[in-house]
């Protein structure tokens, strides 16, 4: 690893007070002028005043003490390296208030970070551009000289010079627009104070939009702002808005702070959502849902971005991190909160089940490598909090307060929550300040319980036994480490890492009921269940709250699988268990065949989110196997799995069925499709060609898996008709869902074409990432066109997306499914000659992935081989 650069944070001999910021953007030249008068409190004096400033150039600065006369700056030393300015005057600043005065040019930028253009189309084919920021994590600076630590509140006064046939929008509301002196077509728009808040919440978009709107039952004007022509698309997030907020409100027992919010769709957008106080920022496909185009998953997944952004207008925005080593409470806490709140709006989702297969199962898998980092990562130069914004601050960050507020009960949890808002509203606090109102309100050891999640890497895997004591069960726990290498061996110093784990027990008499709670706070310990008869069976962790994975004593799992068989086990606790298994046939503690039987007690499983997850397992086991000369034989136990659930819910959707029928659909008929099961197949064809040819057009559910079938078994024509699809599409949704099928194409010209679509005008930044990840998952020759695609086309990705998110998601899509050793170690030398700072731990991750997958081949693949043959010639006895 290279040595992390020396950093220091900013002087606080002067502080801001009060930003008055004018910007004056030109959508033409694509720079933008700005003037800025800022209110600071000088607290030690100084003859020089240090800020954050990247990519400006500053004209003129002065200070102006209250009463004294102004002072103008002799020098401007940028240090570029460290995005930072320094104002030197020619004698000293005393102690007081001032006013900094500073006059500066910037440009906007296309890398969607910063103050940075956004390209459209008019509905007349005409291509424009809007003006838009995203300031996460340190990018205000690109904006306006600042002081852009998240600790350094102020409040902001801004004003917008724009085009009058322009929508101006910031985080706070409109109070004056006046027609600009020195140009009949821009107006002075200005927007009134802000609360006191950080650089990076403030936002401004200059642009053409429509909207609709709404107020909330307790009185916030909602808006949702739409490309133009497309304000319906907005109806359903702006419901689900208006609903949020008196939510959270009640929740928190704490009002919203500003008397607006907006949510606007931004076509060019990095992340999926940013959390703007009152002007929330959302990709298109995050905000916009058309009710003929929009598929069920896409409903889902805006109500959730919804929840999660709203969260933050509190948790986050009210009371702020105090630095970025804290941004997984920001964000973990907000992961988790978002299901809540699509509880609450919508019940049928059965969200909660769905959370075990997104976050929480996506968490586990990356912290049980050796390459994992602990929740909690001391960050000191701001480079380095890119690297953070990944699964393990979200999703276990999520993971872990859903088994704490379960640890604490609901009443107590949001005792301790209003307390902590309360408590630091308009500031900053750290992780330890959560942990000390939620110990005052619940009494119990919050703060050592959730060290030992935060502050150390991975988790335990429990280890379970039991005897039967006439009418008591004796059940012996113990923990240690779970990697995914297997067996953890106690490293060189002896250390064994423990956990203070809250397990829960349940039996069958009431599977959903938990029968014994206990804290597991040392390496082993015997419990007693009273009350449970011979035959009946025990679980651990009903639920699926606690962050572990559990290994059970065969006899105890033989008792537990005719639960799965009969549906007597919750949902989540069928997922749970055939989760844990997968990873512990990965590791090396149980033959993958084993696994492989235990899918197959799913034959009469009726839960989407069940089914969810082993798909995905299966995925992973089929790209393992495309290494190998038996792949075909996976895809036949894949067909022969899901036929029976196939043929009962058919192609079309029955009356009363809901979201969650809808869903499975789409999974299992795209499932089978891949998989090649001939009838679904032919009718996929058929549908097809309906579609295209206007005839009968698909409903958005079946999209994803007709599409996905068509290419998988297509030709160039094939190809051709979706690139016309995609074309012609009006909504980003359907660009988007045909960009993510488009690698599943065979054919290595072909293959070949969709890569070089990916970096098309056609396909937006953002989404050039999931069409080459599309072709590296779809197949062995897809992995490697792709990985030798993003070598030979580095220079340009790499200079799209440096320092942001993307340019990891782009490394774990590309790479991870290799499984032959010197595929690391060529991974591992491509980066050493061509570093990206931001990706150096996921290069690391996929390296080591690489290496659990080849020990898995050489351990497994036989045994596999064998079983799935032994399977195809005839019913064993």
């Amino acid at each position: 690893m290279p040595e992390k650069r020396p950093f220091v944070r900013l002087p606080t001999d002067v502080t801001p007070v009060n930003y008055g910021l004018c910007l004056k953007p030109d959508l033409i030249d694509f720079t933008f002028e700005g003037k800025m008068e800022a209110l600071v409190e000088v607290t030690q004096s100084t003859n020089q005043i240090v800020m954050n400033c990247a990519d400006i150039d500053i004209i003129t600065a002065s200070f102006c003490p209250q009463g004294a006369e102004e002072i103008n700056a002799t020098g401007f030393n940028y240090q570029n390296e460290d995005e930072k300015v320094t104002l030197s005057f020619p004698s000293a600043l005393q102690k007081g208030s001032g006013t900094l005065k500073i006059d500066f040019v910037g440009e906007l930028n296309d890398k969607m970070k910063g103050f940075y253009r956004s390209k459209y189309t008019t509905a007349a084919g005409e291509v424009r551009y809007a003006a838009v920021t995203q300031f996460e994590a340190t990018d205000a600076r690109r904006a306006f000289p600042c002081w852009d630590e998240p600790a350094i509140k102020a409040t902001f006064d801004i004003s917008l010079i724009v085009p009058k046939d322009r929508v101006a929008l910031s985080n706070m509301n409109v109070i004056d627009r006046k027609p600009y002196p020195e140009d009949e077509n821009l107006l002075e728009v200005k927007f009134a104070t802000t609360p006191i808040m950080s650089t990076y919440l403030v936002a401004f978009v200059i642009g053409e939009y429509d909207f609709v709107e709404s107020q909330s039952s307790d009185g916030v004007t909602v808006r949702v702002y739409t490309p133009v022509g497309k304000a319906e698309q907005g109806k359903f997030a702006l419901e689900v808005a208006t609903k949020t907020l008196p939510f959270y409100k009640d929740y928190f027992n704490v009002p919203y702070p500003l008397p607006k919010i907006d949510l606007i769709a931004i076509a060019d957008f990095a992340a999926g959502a940013m959390e703007n106080w009152g002007l929330v920022t959302y990709r298109e496909t995050a905000l916009l849902i058309d009710p003929k185009n929009s598929c069920s998953s896409s409903r889902q997944w805006v109500a959730l971005v919804v929840g999660h952004e709203l969260a933050h207008q509190w948790f986050g925005n009210l009371v702020t991190m105090e630095w970025w080593t804290h941004l997984w409470l920001n964000e973990g806490f907000a992961s988790w909160i978002e299901y809540l709140c699509v509880d609450h709006c919508f019940p049928e989702y059965d969200i909660w089940t769905q959370f075990v297969s997104a976050d929480y199962t996506r968490a586990l898998d990356l912290d049980a490598l050796d390459s994992s980092h602990p929740i909690e990562v001391n960050v000191g130069h701001p480079s380095e909090v890119d690297e953070i914004f990944d699964a393990i601050s979200y999703s276990k960050g999520a993971s872990v307060i859903r088994m704490l507020h379960n640890y604490i009960g609901d009443e107590d949890f949001r005792k301790g929550m209003h307390a902590y808002l309360v408590k630091f509203q308009h500031k900053n606090a750290a992780t330890e300040d959560l942990w000390e109102c939620l110990e005052q309100a619940s009494g119990k050891p919050i703060a050592a319980v959730m060290s030992s999640w935060t502050k150390q890497m991975g988790f335990p895997i429990i280890v379970v036994d039991q005897e039967q004591q006439g009418e008591d069960r004796v059940v012996k726990i113990s923990q240690k480490k779970f990697c995914a290498s297997g067996p953890h061996t106690e490293s060189t110093d002896g250390e064994c890492p423990n956990w203070m784990v809250p397990v829960s027990i349940c039996s069958s008499e009431d599977p959903t009921c938990s029968k014994l709670k206990v804290l597991l706070d040392r390496p082993e310990t015997s419990i007693t269940v009273s009350g449970v008869g011979p035959d009946q069976w025990i679980k651990v962790n009903p639920g699926t709250v606690g962050f572990y994975r559990i290994q059970y004593s065969s006899s105890m799992l033989a008792s537990l699988l005719p639960g799965i068989r009969d549906l007597s086990l919750q949902p989540v606790d069928r997922l749970g268990l055939q989760n844990d298994l997968f990873s512990l046939a990965r590791a090396g503690m149980i033959s993958t065949v084993e696994v492989l039987k235990l899918m197959e007690a799913f034959v009469n499983e009726p839960n989407y989110t069940v089914w969810s997850d082993l798909s995905c397992n299966l995925g992973v086991l089929s790209c393992l196997l495309s290494h190998t000369d038996f792949h075909e034989e996976i895809q036949a136990f894949i067909r022969e799995l899901f036929t029976p659930i196939g043929q009962k819910l058919g192609w079309d959707s029955k009356p009363g069925e809901g979201h969650l029928d809808a869903l499975l659909r789409g999974l299992v008929l795209g499932k089978l499709g891949k998989a090649g099961h001939k009838a679904t197949l032919e009718e996929a064809r058929r549908r097809f060609k309906d579609h295209v040819d206007g005839k009968l057009v698909l409903p958005a559910d079946l999209r994803s898996p007709v599409y996905l079938t068509v290419l998988k078994h297509g030709d160039s024509a094939t190809l051709e008709t979706m690139l016309k699809l995609h074309k012609h599409a009006d909504m980003q949704e359907e660009k988007n869902r045909i960009e993510r099928v488009l690698g599943a194409i065979s054919a290595p010209d072909l293959i070949q074409k969709v890569l070089t679509f990916a970096l098309s005008e056609d396909v937006r930044p953002q989404d050039t990432v999931s069409v080459i990840g599309g072709v590296a998952g779809s197949s062995r020759q897809g992995r490697k066109a792709a990985w030798k695609f993003v070598k030979d086309n580095w220079e340009e990705l790499y200079n799209r997306y440096q320092g942001g998110f993307l340019i990891s998601r782009l490394i774990k899509l590309t790479v991870d499914g290799f499984a032959i050793d010197k595929m690391a170690t060529e991974i591992k030398s491509f980066f050493e000659s061509h570093p990206a700072p931001s990706a150096e731990r996921t290069v690391e991750q996929c390296c080591e992935n690489i290496l659990l997958n080849a020990a898995w081949l050489k351990r497994d693949a036989d045994d596999i081989h064998h079983y799935l043959l032994q399977r195809k010639s005839g019913p064993s006895v």
